[in-house]
């Protein structure tokens, strides 16, 4: 089979808009898009979640690389959390606090720390050929997307515009939500040691904006033969050795509330939490996660301090793709080959770094060095001082145009991309989930853009 760059099948779609003909395929396709969106729910908090007429396209040369090389810096993760989970030392780089560090002691009955994880990275590829890649934060905790990532590709592959496409290129969905699923039963199935299906609840505030995808995994769930049910885990309780919701048993947990949230409402002796520490639940994703979820672990990745740590093929990956990273403190490191005065050097090169809150979401707390003043730079870097944060390389970010329909015609318009691969059992990647914004922070929670789907294209 012919393998064929993005530019290629970018180029193939923006032919079926043009003249009148391709101007009346768009505003079909547009009124298709909107119908499918809100017959599926497809809407995060209250926005569409996807707002343009044409689809992520990859080149299967290009997806090899992307998945090689994430699952190559998945070994790298996998070695840093193995050193943390022995040595005391490397652990204290994570920055975690005193009750996360606590729960480490607890055995989830599985072995993998983050079964289900999304890494997010930027990636420019003009050719097609893999181009650069830069992975700036890892999703080990509560990862999200899946569910909205395999309900849009289902939208697109009935759209109008995709019927023609198809006539002159091959369509290959890259599906998510069977990977998590695989996942979750996997880990159940190491904590149970049994083949009986387990009764699944998804847990999370009854007040999230991802509440519909929690719905769509549950149809899911329900048409695999799974018993699943969804709530608040303030509405749980232990008693008898049972954790229930609203008076119904949890077998499995697939935790999409966040740790440090948990906690935070409801203290370490929530129902959950005790029932997981006396092994009367399966958690997934477990407290260990939270080792690779803080943003510090990129950090550890690339320390000078830590090279002991990798082999010589994990170090490769880790130059090559995971951008200079360093927890915000007063120190002595390597920056571009040379030894650095951490703090000085980051308040003199501002337009170079990013500060990023340690454990954080939806943007929160990130502070673009080259959007601000110098003043403003300077009163963040010492805010980061006080409480984990890390500085990082700012990278490039990629654009590509996208089609969509605006006041009765269709428009290019060049959005920021990223590229957010799924991956399974700490090592497989299943499937990405890609995010398009006009704005410099990318992240729908945000309100900064929208999702799109993903497929392998290749000519006829």
């Amino acid at each position: 089979m012919t393998d064929a760059t993005p530019a290629a099948a970018i180029a193939a779609w923006d032919a079926l808009y043009a003249g009148d003909a391709g101007e009346r395929l768009a505003g079909d396709t547009h009124a298709a898009l909107e119908a499918q969106l809100a017959r599926r729910g497809l809407i995060f908090g209250e926005r569409a979640l996807c707002t343009v007429l044409r689809p992520r396209c990859f080149g299967f040369d290009q997806w090899r690389t992307l998945a090689a090389r994430t699952e190559g810096l998945m070994r790298a993760f996998a070695a840093a959390h193995r050193a943390a989970m022995h040595d005391a030392g490397v652990r204290a780089q994570f920055r975690l606090h005193d009750w996360e560090a606590s729960l480490l002691a607890h055995d989830a009955g599985f072995a993998e720390a983050s079964p289900t994880s999304r890494v997010d990275a930027f990636v420019v590829d003009p050719d097609g050929d893999g181009g650069t890649m830069a992975l700036t934060e890892y999703n080990a905790e509560t990862p999200a997307g899946a569910a909205f990532n395999d309900a849009l590709t289902e939208t697109f592959l009935e759209l109008p515009a995709m019927r023609e496409f198809a006539r002159a290129w091959r369509v290959f969905p890259m599906p998510s939500r069977h990977g998590v699923t695989a996942a979750l039963l996997d880990a159940w199935r190491q904590f149970s040691g049994g083949t009986a299906a387990p009764r699944i609840a998804i847990l999370d505030w009854d007040d999230v904006p991802t509440r519909r995808e929690f719905v769509m995994f549950q149809e899911h769930f329900r048409a695999q033969g799974l018993e699943c049910v969804i709530g608040d885990p303030a509405r749980c309780a232990y008693a008898g050795g049972a954790l229930t919701l609203d008076g119904g048993r949890i077998d499995l947990i697939y935790k999409r509330v966040l740790l440090h949230e948990l906690v935070e409402r409801l203290g370490l002796d929530t129902p959950v939490l005790r029932a997981w520490r006396d092994r009367a639940v399966c958690l997934v994703n477990p407290p260990a996660s939270k080792v690779l979820h803080k943003k510090a672990s990129l950090a550890v990745l690339g320390d000078e301090r830590n090279a002991h740590l990798f082999d010589a093929d994990m170090r490769a990956h880790v130059r090559a793709y995971v951008p200079w990273t360093r927890v915000v403190e007063e120190r002595h490191t390597e920056h571009d080959g040379a030894r650095v005065d951490l703090v000085p050097h980051v308040i003199a090169h501002r337009e170079r770094f990013v500060l990023k809150p340690n454990d954080d979401y939806g943007g929160h707390g990130i502070v673009l060095g080259w959007t601000v003043d110098q003043a403003a730079w300077e009163a963040a870097v010492a805010r980061a001082l006080g409480e984990p944060y890390v500085v990082q390389e700012r990278v490039a970010i990629p654009s590509e145009p996208y089609p969509s329909w605006i006041d009765g015609r269709v428009q290019q318009i060049d959005r920021m991309i990223d590229t957010a691969p799924f991956v399974t059992y700490g090592r497989a990647v299943d499937g990405v989930l890609t995010r398009l914004s006009t704005a410099a922070l990318l992240n729908v929670t945000a309100g900064g853009g929208s999702q799109v789907p993903g497929f392998v294209v290749a000519p006829r």
